[in-house]
């Protein structure tokens, strides 16, 4: 049993007044408004190391050409296919999903752009390796975020929840709104049921207004990803259907959406995010 403090309430109060005052435990509200809203839920965030193959600290010129050739899916495969020959490639062995004609000159434009360097007998290779695709797409998106829908977003983010495994990809802020999205580079089928359910996981620690699951492919969602999503959902409970907006774009619930990138990825993110949004307004008329 603990002693009881048998001080009167003036000594209490006096010995109180001698304590110093210990360091916070949280760092001063993060710049920007999506880490700040991170910071009100009560988490510490930060950030991962930039994981691309370029500069991080580009001048935003260059950020910018380098940002308007990911716009292009064939530009994403190709750099995707780069990234995963540190040793070299020549442009057909980047990907098989582009001719030989068009690899080289994705492999020509990628050089221009300072990613990859000229080897001897046309190989190239990246001028700063990366370990995967996946920091670039989340570079690229954040990007748009911020000067497509003038979100406050930011990408690699670390929240430290207790028990929760793994970072949140991309996260932005609107309209006082947080928004969080988990982007995938790989196709879907290498999608498990531990990265969903990790996914759900940091939803439910972090409870954004609007989450979205985009996957950086032109294959169709419902084969597999949808299934693994709409089962790690079953077991949370959730048990509506999921909801085709359009296109591969599903509504998983009013508030969780998974996209992919068919015919253009930022199009389906934004028109996720604004499906989220209408979500969370109130009905103008009254209405439930």
């Amino acid at each position: 049993m603990a002693a009881i403090d048998r001080r009167t309430a003036r000594e209490l109060e006096e010995a109180a007044a001698l304590e110093t005052v210990p360091p916070p435990s949280r760092p001063r509200a993060a710049a920007g408004e999506a880490l700040a809203m991170m910071v009100r839920r009560g988490f510490s965030p930060s950030f991962t190391a930039p994981d691309v193959p370029f500069d991080p600290d580009l001048p935003d010129a260059d950020a910018e050409r380098i940002a308007a050739a990911l716009d292009h899916y064939a530009f994403r495969l190709f750099l995707r296919g780069a990234i995963q020959h540190r040793d070299g490639f020549s442009p057909e062995e980047a990907t098989r999903f582009l001719t030989p004609a068009h690899a080289a000159e994705r492999a020509a434009q990628a050089a221009q752009l300072g990613l990859v360097e000229r080897l001897p007998g046309g190989r190239f290779r990246l001028s700063k390796p990366a370990m995967s695709f996946g920091g670039t797409l989340e570079w690229y998106v954040a990007r748009r975020l911020r000067d497509r829908f003038a979100l406050d977003a930011v990408a690699g983010v670390k929240f430290h929840a207790p028990g929760v495994g793994g970072d949140l990809d991309v996260v932005a802020a609107g309209e006082g709104r947080l928004v969080v999205l988990e982007l995938k580079s790989s196709p879907p089928k290498h999608l498990g049921e531990e990265e969903v359910g990790a996914f759900f996981e940091r939803l439910g620690a972090l409870r954004p207004h609007v989450a979205i699951f985009a996957v950086d492919t032109a294959l169709r969602l419902a084969d597999r990803a949808l299934p693994l999503l709409v089962a790690g959902l079953v077991r949370r409970g959730v048990t509506e259907a999921p909801r085709r907006v359009e296109r591969e774009l599903w509504a998983l619930t009013p508030h969780v959406y998974a996209v992919n990138a068919k015919p253009d990825l930022m199009a389906n993110i934004g028109r996720a995010l604004a499906e989220g949004l209408r979500a969370l307004a109130p009905d103008p008329f009254g209405g439930a």
